[in-house]
Order: C-alpha cells, then structure tokens, then sequence
C-alpha cells in the first residue's frame, strides 16, 4: 500500500486529469511557478503550460467568475483560494452566477 501526503494526492489527481481532459485548467493566485500557497500545483505549469495553469491577481471574486464564465462555455475550471477565510469575497459569483 502506497501512502503519500494529501497535498501529492491532489497533485497527482489534477496532472491525471488535466492531461486527461484538455479542457480541465488551474485558476488562482501564485499556483504556476510557486506552486501555490501549499504547494499543491508545484511543477504542473511546467507540464501544462500557463495558458492552463493561470495565475491571477489577489481577487477572488474576479477569478471565481471568470472561472464560471469559463464553465459555461465547457471547460472545467479549478480554482485554488488561497486560504478558506477568503471564500467570502467570492460569494457573488458562486452563488449568484454559478447557480
């Protein structure tokens, strides 16, 4: 039984996916080439590129509803927040747009 840390599980099941199912792409701050803040997306810039893995500046709520808009036309978005106390910022396009 292989055991990995949860942080290599989510890893390796985004890089599954993305390679996958082109349409699957990474949204958040500081996830390309630092990895993000927990390093959950450390080196998958390097196999998907930036046009997949995109960074973005510090606001939730513009990069929640882009992630939306991106949805509605079928691709398959995955946002990464930063930290959960900053979710609220982005309550408008989740539950006004996304629903």
């Amino acid at each position: 039984m292989r055991e990995i840390s949860f942080t290599q599980a989510l890893r390796e099941t985004l890089a599954t996916e993305m390679k996958r199912d082109k349409r699957v792409l990474l949204i958040g701050e500081d996830i390309a080439a630092y990895g993000g803040a927990f390093g959950v997306t450390r080196g998958l810039v390097d196999r998907f590129g930036p046009e997949r893995v995109i960074n973005t500046p510090i606001s939730e709520l513009s990069f929640v509803g882009m992630a939306v808009g991106a949805a509605l036309t079928g691709m398959r978005p995955v946002v990464e927040i930063m930290f959960m106390d900053f979710i609220a910022l982005a309550m408008d396009p989740i539950i006004n747009m996304a629903a």
